[in-house]
């Protein structure tokens, strides 16, 4: 019972919320051009239970690992009867490319809609939660060290401009190049002013990859202030941290395609329910924050270029937009054939690197 209730359950509630709202967003812009839709379905293979509700079913299926919207034409040369001139006029492959390609883009931009949402809505309840710019630790023989800085000190600011938490500390330091750094501290009830010259050291990103910084040798104490920021407040770090997880998230993409990234450390539906499971054992509301986190990654993967993804079919409509015609239906299913080759070797390889995990 344990195990379903903080693994099982958490695993599927997150997974039920990313596909809904991704496979909505097809459904939405559908309906939108005035396509048919034939079915709307929360996993694949045999239907557990399904609802007809005008032209469309509504389906629960057996596997939850995804989900599909199936439109009236979308596979057009499979079809095997005449469409009536009324169901033409909805058929997904009688529609502009452009059109189609909306349809297509909907379900990824509506995963990333999400993350948005989320984090919004997260910061106008539960506030946002910033380390504060107390020093826990001043480094030996350090820049900081032979400043005056002690253990307690708090910074109110750095060359003349206020910090009110570590993160703007960094943001000032890393710019410098080696110039004096005026900081003014708190220590007790007294402010004063030191200078501090940063070194350039060698450090480590969170990549692995060795990059220059300058660092001045103090270490956060780790505290953290609740700040109320406001509904327009909320708001705008909501944009903020969702643009922050997209550019990680592509940069990550880019980073394995490099190698700088180990693709043994990418993983799958089984890390997954690793993490919401340990989230959900700490607390329920930490999966908020983490299922937008995973819905930028779904919006982000579906946007690859790569056949049978979103972003695969995006690019057989654009060639189709460019040459003012589909690619022969036979070059469309070696592309096919090639996406889903690769998606099943993307899946054997996270699973497994999932197992090692769980054996290591």
């Amino acid at each position: 019972m344990h195990f379903f209730l903080y693994y099982i359950l958490p695993f599927l509630v997150v997974l039920g919320v990313l596909i809904f709202f991704h496979e909505l967003g097809h459904f939405l812009a559908a309906k939108y051009f005035g396509v048919k839709v034939l079915k709307f379905s929360l996993g694949f293979g045999p239907k557990l239970i399904g609802k007809q509700v005008g032209e469309t079913e509504y389906l629960i299926s057996t596997l939850p690992l995804g989900g599909y919207v199936k439109m009236l034409g979308e596979n057009a040369d499979e079809e095997e009867e005449p469409l009536s001139a009324e169901d033409e006029a909805k058929s997904f492959s009688n529609k502009h490319v452009a059109k189609r390609i909306a349809i297509v883009a909907a379900g990824p931009l509506f995963n990333l809609l999400l993350a948005l949402v989320i984090f919004c809505g997260f910061y106008m309840v539960a506030g946002i939660h910033v380390m504060t710019t107390e020093i826990g630790q001043v480094r030996d023989d350090s820049p900081a060290s032979k400043a005056g800085f002690l253990k307690g000190d708090v910074i109110v600011s750095v060359d003349g401009q206020d910090t009110r938490n570590w993160e703007q500390i960094k943001a000032l330091i890393q710019g410098n190049t080696g110039q004096p750094i005026q900081v003014k501290i708190k220590r007790a009830d007294a402010y004063t002013t030191v200078t501090v010259v940063p070194e350039i050291s060698v450090t480590r990103n969170i990549f692995g990859e060795e990059v220059r910084s300058p660092l001045i040798g103090i270490v956060a104490a780790g505290k953290f202030d609740k700040m109320d920021p406001g509904p327009l407040g909320a708001v705008a770090e909501g944009f903020r941290k969702t643009w922050e997880i997209i550019e990680l998230t592509c940069l990550t993409v880019v980073k394995l395609v490099q190698r700088v990234i180990p693709f043994e450390t990418v993983g799958g539906p089984i890390l997954i329910g690793q993490m919401t499971g340990q989230l959900a054992q700490e607390n329920w509301v930490h999966l908020i924050p983490f299922t937008a986190v995973i819905s930028i990654n779904l919006g982000i993967l579906n946007l690859l270029p790569v056949p049978i993804l979103d972003g695969g079919f995006i690019v057989l409509l654009l060639i189709e937009l460019f040459i003012g015609k589909p690619l022969h239906i036979k070059k469309r299913e070696l592309l096919q054939k090639m996406g889903i080759f690769l998606l099943v070797l993307l899946m054997v390889f996270v699973v497994y690197n999932d197992i090692k995990r769980l054996l290591e």
